[in-house]
């Protein structure tokens, strides 16, 4: 069974900085993609960043130049380091893992992170 472990949240003043790591249970490269969904209240669960096996990544429009996705395959690690956060970047934020040719989602238990205005 895959395990995502997340951590890094919290509540930070809006034009912070907070880093959210996930750690799995396997290597990073056992999975074609990994990321990172956020889900504000009220609101569907939505796609922030991903980072694929080759190393393409993306990003939804609202934080590019601000998050940047990253891994750590010797520690099975998928950072996210995200810079002047704003209030609307409150959310639960949920790590993803994803196999080849595979539909459905692993996923983490989600850690909250609240930017103040």
């Amino acid at each position: 069974q895959v395990q995502l472990v997340e951590s890094g949240g919290g509540l930070v003043q809006a034009g912070g900085s907070l880093r959210l790591s996930c750690v799995a249970s396997e290597s990073t490269f056992s999975f074609d993609v990994m990321g990172w969904y956020r889900q504000a209240p009220g609101k569907q669960r939505a796609l922030v960043a991903s980072i694929g096996i080759g190393g393409s990544i993306s990003y939804v429009d609202s934080v590019k130049g601000r998050f940047t996705i990253s891994r750590d395959g010797a520690k099975n690690t998928v950072l996210l380091q995200m810079n002047s956060l704003k209030p609307e970047d409150t959310a639960v934020y949920y790590c993803y893992a994803r196999r080849l040719f595979s539909i459905n989602n692993y996923w983490g238990q989600g850690t909250q992170v609240t930017v103040s205005s």
